[in-house]
């Protein structure tokens, strides 16, 4: 008897878990997003059609919907209220994503304990710590509340009894990659279990009118652990960044349906736990009473907060033939550009044969453009040794051709600058308006930047002397 051949009914169908893109065959990789071993077996889904149901409200006027209902309560720090557009929105779900060790856990519970109070009970589910060692961490940052409620769970079933068994107004989960649900398959954290999971944490969030801020891992590369969809069905993504040896935490806004993305929070991380920080600019700065070559003050934007920093320079004679560049909290590639438009629009050839050493102060990172002023008048300094005018920032996009570009905010730059005591300032041309007593100058390029240097000190260039030879 002849074998019975499949029909395309019988066949079995695969798709991508990251995407949805569905493919005959099993692939290992997924051509349309192009991830690995997202691609699974699912069944042939039969042609239904959905019949009208009954509606649960009514569709209204928007003019009549009730706005009060997501009014934004306070979390009780400043900074991350900041982030969040006012603070914790009724039934928003947030996402905090960041590397190990950064101090999420830290942050979200004394989040947890200064959000309590009699009308408002706040639980945290760990599943990373028991709740002994969380507790002992409680005490060290002093998050003690009696309507603060702690238990150690990774079953949901289990999370979502302790939400009919406490009611909390916030529920705080550490993290969702450790929750996994006993109807789905696979282990905790894959992709299957944490769509699972944070589905069903944000049904009862949206049902209870309960804010929720959900924990994430991240990978190797820096992206949120876990599916792509979990980014979109959230309301709000933050990102929790900074140096582990360096005391500033910034927690950035990448995705936020009630307010801007362009905040930035700022916090230092101690012993006694994590604190926020009005005014962060001087953990950026060296206070001296005599400038040092080497070293030049800018003013960078982190969202729409400006920050002073102070970047360094430090060169050295080398006998080896290539010489050392070693940069830390700048962009390697921005001080190279710098040292070769130095070298070619500055006239300072001698800086190349030179080890040159580059850093930020404090563990801040500068990325923008707006600090390469900055940076090219701190190797200037350092090559000849001769230490910039005293309370002066630099500001200004420098471009290959050796001139200055001109940035945004720079006069939020500026009235930073003149409310710490600054008194001088090296612009792009057309700053708009000055601050009060503060004497601004407008450069065209970097012969007029490097002007700002004392002359007497100043060493002469290999290619000067060859001219006036």
């Amino acid at each position: 008897m002849a074998a019975r051949t499949k029909t395309a009914k019988d066949r079995p169908s695969y798709r991508c878990t990251e995407c949805g893109w569905q493919a005959a065959k099993w692939l290992g990789r997924c051509p349309e997003c192009q991830a690995w071993g997202t691609i699974d077996e699912y069944g042939t889904p039969a042609v239904r059609t959905t019949a009208p149901g009954r509606v649960t409200t009514s569709a209204l006027p928007i003019g009549e919907v009730d706005g009060r209902q997501a009014t934004a309560r306070s979390t009780g720090v400043p900074e991350l209220d900041r982030v969040l557009g006012g603070g914790l929105v009724p039934g928003a779900v947030v996402l905090v994503a960041g590397e190990p060790g950064v101090g999420k856990s830290t942050l979200l519970l004394d989040v947890a304990a200064k959000a309590a109070s009699d009308e408002h009970r706040t639980l945290y589910i760990t599943g990373e710590e028991s709740a002994s060692q969380v507790r002992l961490r409680a005490d060290r940052i002093k998050a003690i509340d009696d309507h603060l409620y702690l238990a150690a769970e990774t079953d949901l079933a289990a999370v979502l009894g302790h939400l009919d068994a406490v009611k909390p107004s916030l529920l705080i989960v550490d993290s969702v990659q450790t929750v996994a649900s006993p109807e789905i398959d696979g282990a905790p954290g894959g992709m299957s279990q944490v769509r699972e999971v944070a589905g069903a944490l944000i049904r009862a969030s949206k049902e209870r009118g309960m804010a929720t801020l959900l924990v994430g891992h991240v990978t190797k590369d820096g992206a949120i652990a876990g599916p792509r969809l979990l980014e979109h069905l959230v309301d709000v993504v933050l990102s929790f960044e900074g140096d582990r040896h360096a005391r500033l935490r910034l927690v950035r806004g990448v995705k936020n349906r009630y307010g801007t993305t362009d905040e930035v929070g700022c916090f230092e991380l101690h012993d006694e736990g994590i604190t926020g920080l009005t005014d962060p600019s001087g953990l950026f700065l060296t206070r001296r009473a005599e400038p040092v070559p080497g070293t030049c003050l800018t003013v960078t934007l982190e969202g729409r907060r400006p920050l002073v920093a102070e970047v360094q320079a430090l060169t050295v004679d080398t006998q080896i033939p290539t010489p050392r560049r070693t940069t830390s909290g700048l962009e390697t590639s921005r001080v190279q550009m710098m040292l070769a438009v130095l070298e070619q629009r500055g006239r300072i050839s001698a800086i190349g044969k030179r080890d040159i050493y580059t850093a930020t102060v404090g563990g801040v990172k500068l990325t923008e453009p707006a600090a390469d002023l900055a940076i090219a008048l701190a190797l200037a300094s350092a090559a000849s040794d001769t230490p910039l005018p005293k309370n002066l920032v630099a500001i200004g996009e420098v471009g290959l051709a050796g001139e200055v570009r001109r940035v945004t905010g720079v006069q939020r730059r500026l009235a930073e600058a003149h409310r710490l005591g600054f008194t001088h300032a090296l612009v792009p041309g057309d700053p708009g308006k000055i601050p009060a007593g503060m004497k601004v100058l407008e450069v065209a390029d970097m012969g007029d930047a490097l002007r700002v240097l004392p002359r007497s000190r100043r060493r002469e260039a290999p290619r000067d002397e060859e001219e006036r030879r």
